[in-house]
């Protein structure tokens, strides 16, 4: 009977200047202990400049990579059955000006945008009818309404997108980091059942 080996498969990892992937980078390996150290730092890929952002190792690859330095092996695959390796390039930090110049375009598209929702809707006017509902008093322009309405609607953004600059009101994920993560989910389904028809990265060592 071989030496039997449990791997799990890691679905995503980030790397950047580290172009040898060893086997405990993108997965995580249990068996005896005298050899698992020894299996955690094989090699199993070498990125080069040719590969592109995305990288997918698939777990036959590292089976076949394990079994030819030792036949005697016995690999028990668990879980996912490829890794997608994002090769992070450097980034350059954008300048000020620029950072300024977007949060000012994003400032106006926003207030543009609520000012013609509450257009559409007759916002003004419902605001009058409820003052008059309110108070037994025409008003043009009813601050009591309108004041209180404005920063209620600053606090409910905040409360629906769950964040304060870096802080978080509480653990429950917001509607929007909901979207992006099913984005990020399909972007590695994609980037996986491509990088199958292309038969995948091949083995270098």
């Amino acid at each position: 009977m071989g030496k039997i080996v449990y791997i799990r498969m890691k679905k995503y990892v980030k790397t950047s200047g580290t172009p040898l992937l060893r086997l405990r980078d993108i997965a995580l390996v249990e068996t005896f202990s005298e050899a698992k150290e020894k299996l955690e730092k094989q090699q199993i890929y070498k990125v080069t400049e040719k590969d592109s952002n995305y990288i997918v190792i698939d777990g036959f690859m590292v089976i076949r990579h394990l079994q030819e330095s030792d036949p005697s092996l016995e690999i028990q695959l668990i879980g996912p059955n490829q890794t997608i390796i994002h090769v992070e390039t450097e980034k350059k930090s954008m300048p000020v000006w620029m950072a300024a110049a977007v949060w000012i375009i994003l400032f106006i598209g926003s207030a543009m945008t609520i000012m013609n929702f509450h257009y559409d809707v007759s916002m003004q006017e419902v605001q009058q009818k409820l003052h008059y509902l309110l108070t037994g008093k025409q008003e043009k322009y009813p601050l009591s309404i309108q004041v209180p309405y404005s920063f209620g609607l600053g606090i409910g953004m905040l409360v629906f997108f769950n964040h304060w600059f870096k802080k978080r009101f509480n653990e429950e994920p917001s509607p929007l980091e909901v979207e992006i993560f099913k984005y990020q989910q399909s972007m590695k389904e994609y980037i996986i059942d491509k990088e199958n028809g292309l038969n995948g990265p091949s083995h270098r060592s």
